[in-house]
C-alpha cells in the first residue's frame, strides 16, 4: 500500500472535515480551529494537524491522576490500532516536564512542538489536581 504525502492529505482535509470548527473573531475575520486527536493547540493548520503529518505528539489525561503522553509510529500509519506509542506519566510536574522534553525535542522527533508539548502538560497536569477541601478560615476583622 503506498503512503500519501502529508501536504496532499492537508490540500484535501484543510477546507472541509468533521474536525473543523469555524469560530468568528474580530469583525468579519473567522478563527479556524480542529477537534481532531494529536492537535496540542487545537488549530486548524498545517503544522500542528494531526491527520496530516506522520509524527504527531498527544498529551491527555490518563487514569489515577496520570497523564498519557503518545507519539505516533511512523512504520504503522496504515494499522490505527498500533499506530500511538503511548507512555503513562505519574511523577511530578517537573519530571514530566523532562520526559516530554525528551522525547519531543532532544530525540529529534519534534522539536517544532516542544512548546506547544509543555503548554498542553501544564493544562493537563493543572486540571487533575484536586481542589483541598475544608473549613474555611473566618476573616477576623469582621
Amino acid at each position: 500500500m503506498a503512503t500519501v504525502p502529508g501536504q496532499l492529505i492537508w490540500e484535501i482535509v484543510k477546507k472541509n472535515n468533521s474536525f473543523l470548527v469555524k469560530e468568528f473573531g474580530n469583525g468579519t475575520a473567522s478563527v479556524n480551529f480542529s477537534k481532531e486527536p494529536n492537535n496540542l493547540y487545537n488549530l486548524h493548520s498545517y503544522k500542528h494537524s494531526g491527520l496530516a503529518n506522520k509524527k504527531t505528539v498527544a498529551i491527555q489525561p490518563g487514569k489515577d491522576q496520570s497523564v498519557l503522553l503518545g507519539t505516533t509510529k511512523t512504520k504503522k500509519q496504515n494499522k490505527p490500532s498500533s499506530l500511538l506509542n503511548k507512555s503513562l506519566m505519574k511523577k511530578e510536574f517537573s519530571r514530566m516536564a523532562k520526559a516530554v522534553t525528551n522525547q519531543v525535542a532532544d530525540n529529534h522527533y519534534r522539536p517544532d512542538l516542544k512548546k506547544a508539548a509543555l503548554a498542553r502538560l501544564s493544562v493537563v497536569n493543572r486540571s487533575l489536581k484536586v481542589a483541598k477541601s475544608g473549613v474555611k478560615k473566618r476573616n477576623r476583622q469582621a
